[in-house]
């Protein structure tokens, strides 16, 4: 049996009409019958009484139109899967975030994917340095990251997402909560938080502006993400140079303030550039038009 003969059967069932099936069919009618002959010769029973007047199912023909209509409809499933496979619009991809780029970045990822592309799943992988998430790109465990720039390596492509000014976060009893102007100067007595982590792009483009203010950093706590970093802060325990898109995590206690001479940090959609897969081409072209520069979004 082959589906053709399930598509034979079908058109005959639902016109109960062996002309006007093979109408539908653009065959012959002669083809048509003796196509459904071998059908029943091969299954050992009829499949519908005939009369000059009128075709009919039997009893063995009503079970197998519902069987045959569940086949087809599941192989013209699989050809439409398979298409969109190929494609690019179905199937999961797996994306990288590093630090809190997830709560400024993962909403509209999420919204732009399903929006465009309803049968493409996001699979997060959060709270990634740059170093772990250029890794995991090479080895397959990503297919895109949301990371600081720079990527190790040149087999890696970036799509610059935004560039962020670095701002600060003190203590709302603070001296400098009510100061309308800050520099890098004015904090070259205060004790700073930093984050934990040795890869921290954040961390080195702190410790660049300080040097450029003429003095480095005085580090008496370490956060290993950034709701920590800022907690810390309100707890009076130090300030923070951070980018500004942490102005996203507001908390009680913590006042942020525009620097006037800090650094910047960039943030960007990275892919391995010898990715050749449809799904991975289809996400990036999407997601390249919805993550137009903003204003600021966080990540360490």
């Amino acid at each position: 049996m082959e589906l053709r003969h399930l598509r034979y059967f079908t058109a005959v069932a639902d016109t109960c009409h062996f002309g006007k099936a093979a109408e539908r069919l653009h065959m012959a009618q002669p083809a048509l019958s003796h196509a459904i002959r071998q059908l029943e010769a091969e299954l050992g029973a009829p499949l519908f009484t005939r009369t000059t007047r009128q075709v009919r199912l039997t009893p063995a023909g009503e079970f197998l139109l519902g069987e045959a209509q569940r086949v087809l409809d599941t192989v013209e499933d699989s050809v439409r899967g398979v298409r969109r496979i190929a494609d690019g619009r179905l199937g999961l991809v797996r994306v990288g975030f590093t630090g809190t780029s997830a709560f400024s970045h993962l909403p509209r990822i999420a919204r732009a994917v399903k929006r465009d592309l309803p049968g493409v799943a996001v699979e997060v992988h959060a709270d990634l340095l740059t170093p772990a998430q250029c890794d995991g790109l090479r080895n397959g465990d990503l297919d895109l990251a949301v990371l600081r720039p720079p990527a190790r390596g040149e087999d890696i492509d970036l799509h610059t997402l935004e560039v962020e000014p670095l701002i600060l976060a003190v203590p709302a009893d603070h001296r400098l909560a009510v100061e309308p102007v800050v520099s890098m100067a004015d904090l070259r007595t205060e004790g700073f938080i930093s984050y934990a982590a040795k890869d921290s792009v954040v961390n080195d483009a702190v410790m660049r502006s300080c040097q450029a203010a003429g003095f480095s950093p005085h580090r008496e706590h370490e956060a290993a993400g950034t709701a920590v970093l800022l907690a810390l802060v309100a707890g009076g325990l130090g300030i923070a140079v951070l980018p500004a898109s942490a102005r996203a995590l507001p908390l009680a206690g913590v006042v942020f303030r525009d620097l006037a001479d800090a650094g910047t940090v960039e943030l960007a959609l990275a892919w391995r550039r010898d990715n050749d897969s449809p799904l991975v081409r289809s996400v990036l072209e999407v997601l390249e038009a919805a993550l137009a520069p903003q204003p600021h979004e966080v990540s360490r």
